[in-house]
């Protein structure tokens, strides 16, 4: 994709002077205009990113069709023990976070995670007046993670005056407030020789707790078939609605003997659950609702914004100016984590003083009879009387920037830059959990065989153990002090340090017989470490946390040079190549080959050829074992829920990533239809060494298939309460390749209305972009190789993602309006749809009912009046998300994991919070 002017942005351009001016891109480090690049660049401008509407820029970035399975808070907020909740990235092409490299202003930035993912909400928001996506071939020009290409934040550095914006919405729901204001001023001094700039910010959202959304009341869910028998016919898994958890509820039920089916309410009344269509651990109507838990999950986080940035510059001399930077960034996020869900792997002994009366009767009858003798039962619970897992985390990212640049003499095309940067991020998570210890103490309660009153069994041998008996069968039956005896707050601190310094040259060189040659080369250093700390008593034992402090670090020292040629019959070449030593894995060579043809003065054909690399990060390297507790559906028995602990190692034998990628693609800009502007580019990247792991469900399902290579990662904890729970080991490794193919397409047409007619008034911007994902496949050396694109779920792209605007503006009026989609898809490209007849179902090829989820497609609209003085431009604006208050089309989560703590919906790609209004002021004293 490419576009040399942000579509809104000329609509101004052109009212205020009458023409429409280009925008210089950096594609390279040889600028050029986007639709010139041998390399697609799509640029968007201040005024797409504030007619957006949303509460900040990376909401904004994730909506554009080449970015497509982003982390952002609503998505990771149950990445509790990997602190990844609160984090907003960008994933280019859906290869992932880690092949994304994230800039600022030509320049990385610190990550806020131990994988290096950049939070961009820690960049200055009202500074950013472009930002730069380049795909393909960038990592010889920028350097190692840019497999999938570069987003590129440029701030307006040389901004004169003083600007305030303030802005706030809610939904129509009347919830999820939030407002933010900034304040931005830049002065120059000393007759224009310096330049001081600042910027403040601060944002509040309060999110959601919980699900306030009928939709989410349906129980949307997939789940295992109860009419399935290997060999009948019938599809393995069903997605339908009325679905909700069969081994657990609110108060605890009973999974097992002939009390299967007692469960207790409030105060511990006892009741018998209606089973519908059964197959643990889910149930098809009956009391489903009772087993639905999704109410005390977040659908959107609270988070909160500060951020303060700096910038002095100096005009040393005529050709040599200096520069600092200077910003400081706090962004908190708290939200719920969703229910602690015990399917059905609660022990409780039959001599446990919380039994109630009717339910010990039964047991003691039943245990009268001859061969009969239940010592104990499981119980399956939503625990209503334990607070759900919550995450408060809070980063602290400060960086600093010396810098010099310059030309060698006065009027000279020798160009130079160079810098110092180092950035730090304090990471501190936190996390509201259970002791599963104490807990398992705490529960097992009786009655003291002196005094009567109920202990804890082990106070009994251990008086001053400071055990407090816990009632798990019941609501609203246990004290705030048994509750705080297993409660905690695991934490961590860590701290991520990138130092990073540069030097770089450009310049043309003049020859008798071609256009002059641009030339550009440098060296880059980067050193990158982690550390951190956790108490001791937070690193084992949780049902989320058990946190481990990781420690490590490793250095980089890059050499690069770029090249462009202007060559006979209109063909221009754009040549780079970087070499990247490693102090971990190495030395590696980055390449890249652009050729751009323009056989007709309206067309351009360009194409590139390139090898990038990602090389381990420092989680990948060294993580001391980051440890997470779930469930999932174990094959060995019967598909039951079972809890597992996986714990995730580093892996130092690790090695860089390779890829090749291929990139073909034409611009038509007819000089017979000005304004008018087309593109379409085709990208194919293979990785070979691609770095990956395993997910828990997969290895359980590989090993019960026969695969002796998966069975070695996990065994069994005899000491649970089932003596059956898994404790799975895992870490990442060098898969054998992955594969994306795609193409992204772009179309821009800029107007006069009275260009139609002479008395019609206004101007008219249209814009496009598109993206179809053609190819996402991975290859683990070990299964058959999978293709994801087409996925309407977390795993994978849809086949298409697109975004529409058109945009109106006359004298002080400018009204847009966006549309947004994606295309209709699948759960799993794997899967086999049938109803009947089905062929036998495996791991590998499961069977279900339905393997379609639909498209959706959402419209947004913005209007604003802006005034302008000689001095001064006023603007008040009003927009709407979502237009026609769509809801977000059901995606069926299951069979395993939590599944049950999430709604019905895929929330990476449809937009569930429904319509949202937003309305603001901006003045500008400046320019």
């Amino acid at each position: 994709m490419a576009q040399d002017v942000p579509a809104t942005t000329t609509a101004a351009v052109t009212d205020e002077q009458g023409a429409i001016e280009d925008v210089v891109v950096t594609g390279s480090r040889l600028a050029r205009t986007g639709y010139e690049t041998p390399t697609p660049v799509t640029v968007i401008g201040e005024a797409d990113i504030l007619s957006s509407g949303q509460p900040n820029i990376a909401d904004f970035v994730n909506e554009l069709p080449s970015v497509s399975g982003s982390s952002a808070p609503s998505t990771a907020n149950r990445s509790l023990s990997n602190g990844a909740a609160g984090i907003s990235s960008v994933n280019l092409r859906s290869l992932g976070n880690a092949r994304t490299l994230v800039l600022l202003d030509g320049r990385r930035s610190v990550g806020s995670l131990a994988q290096g993912t950049v939070d961009i909400n820690t960049f200055p928001q009202s500074l950013v007046k472009n930002i730069e996506i380049v795909t393909g071939g960038a990592a010889a020009t920028y350097g190692s993670d840019a497999v999938s290409g570069v987003v590129n934040f440029i701030l307006d550095k040389k901004y004169t005056g003083v600007k305030f914006n303030i802005e706030g919405g809610e939904t129509s729901y009347g919830d999820d407030q939030n407002w933010q204001a900034t304040a931005t001023a830049g002065v120059p001094f000393a007759d224009g020789r310096g330049h001081l700039l600042f910027n403040a910010e601060s944002a509040r959202r309060d999110g959601i707790y919980g699900m306030h959304r009928e939709w989410a009341d349906d129980g949307w869910y997939m789940v295992n078939n109860p009419a399935y028998q290997a060999g009948n016919g019938a599809p393995e898994y069903l997605v339908t609605n009325n679905a909700g958890q069969s081994v657990m509820t609110p108060g605890g039920i009973i999974t097992n003997t002939i009390l299967r089916g007692t469960y207790f309410g409030v105060g511990g009344a006892v009741n018998q659950f209606a089973y519908g269509a059964t197959r643990d651990p889910w149930t098809i109507g009956g009391d489903w609702q009772l087993g639905q838990s999704n109410q005390l999950t977040s659908l959107e986080p609270e988070s909160n914004r500060d951020g303060v940035f700096t910038r002095l510059s100096w005009e040393l001399t005529d050709s040599v100016s200096l520069f600092g930077e200077a910003s400081w960034n706090r962004n908190s996020a708290k939200q719920w984590g969703g229910v602690q869900s015990d399917k059905g792997t609660i022990t409780i002994m039959a001599d446990n003083a919380f039994i109630p009366a009717s339910v010990r009767q039964r047991i003691a009858e039943y245990n009268a009879l001859p061969s009969a003798d239940i010592t104990q039962f499981n119980l399956g619970s939503s625990n209503a009387d334990i607070p759900t897992r919550e995450s408060d985390n809070e980063r602290t990212v400060k960086r600093f920037v010396l810098g010099a640049e310059g030309s060698f003499l006065l009027g000279s095309d020798w160009k130079w830059d160079t810098y110092y940067q180092r950035g730090v991020t304090d990471a501190e998570e936190r996390l509201y959990s259970a002791n599963t210890a104490r807990l398992r103490l705490a529960q097992d309660a009786v009655f003291h065989p002196v005094t009567s009153e109920i202990v804890c069994r082990s106070s009994i041998a251990n008086p001053g153990n400071g055990c407090v008996p816990f009632n798990r069968m019941g609501i609203n039956v246990n004290s705030p002090e048994a509750l705080a005896y297993f409660m905690g707050r695991p934490e961590r601190t860590q701290k991520f340090q990138q130092d990073v310094a540069a030097l770089n040259f450009s310049t043309k060189v003049s020859n008798p017989w071609l256009d002059p040659i641009g030339v550009a080369f440098g060296v880059e250093y980067r050193r990158e470490e982690i550390s951190g700390y956790v108490a001791p008593e937070y690193q084992e034992g949780w049902i989320v946390g058990n946190f481990l402090p990781t420690f490590g670090d490793y250095t980089v020292r890059e050499a690069y040079l770029e090249t462009l040629v202007s060559l006979p019959w209109n063909l221009e070449f754009n040549g780079a190549a970087r070499g990247t030593d490693y102090s971990t894995s190495g030395f590696v060579t980055t390449w890249k080959a652009g050729l751009t043809w323009s056989p007709l003065a309206d067309l351009r054909l360009r194409a590139t050829l390139s090898r990038d690399i990602r090389a381990p990060n420092l989680e990948e390297l060294y993580q001391a074992g980051r440890r997470r507790t779930n469930s999932l559906t174990d094959p060995f028995f019967n598909n039951i829920a079972q809890r597992f602990t996986e714990t995730t190692m580093g892996n130092t034998e690790l090695q860089p990533e390779k890829a090749d990628a291929l990139g073909l693609g034409l611009v038509y800009q007819p000089s017979f239809v000005p304004g008018l502007g087309l593109s379409i580019d085709y990208y194919d990247i293979e990785i070979d060494d691609a770095i990956s792991m395993v997910s828990a469900q997969d290895i359980v399902d590989r090993c019960y298939d026969g695969n002796q290579t998966f069975c070695a990662a996990f065994t069994r904890d005899p000491t649970s309460d089932s003596g059956n729970e898994l404790i799975i080991t895992n870490s990442p490794f060098n898969f054998v390749s992955e594969r994306a193919r795609g193409l992204d397409l772009e179309a821009s047409y800029r107007f006069a209305l009275s260009d139609l007619g002479s008395s019609l008034p206004g101007n008219i911007t249209l814009r496009s972009l598109a993206t179809h994902y053609i190819e996402m496949s991975s290859n683990n050396g070990v299964d058959p190789p999978t293709d994801r694109a087409g996925q309407n779920t977390n795993g994978g792209p849809p086949d298409w993602q697109y975004r529409l605007s058109a945009a109106y503006t006359l004298d002080q009026l400018t009204v847009q309006l966006t549309g947004r989609g994606i295309s209709s898809g699948t759960y799993d490209n794997t899967y086999v749809a049938c109803t009947s007849g089905c062929p036998a179902s495996s791991a590998l090829n499961r069977t279900i009912n339905t393997n379609h989820i639909d498209g959706a497609f959402y419209l947004d609209a913005f209007i604003a009046w802006t005034t302008r003085t000689e001095s001064t431009r006023n603007q008040i604006f009003f927009k709407v998300n979502n237009l026609t208050d769509k809801d977000p089309v059901v995606v069926g989560l299951g069979p395993g994991d939590s599944s049950n703590v999430e709604p019905g919906i895929n929330r990476a790609l449809y937009d569930y919070l429904g319509r949202t209004f937003r309305v603001g002021f901006r003045i500008d004293w400046g320019s």
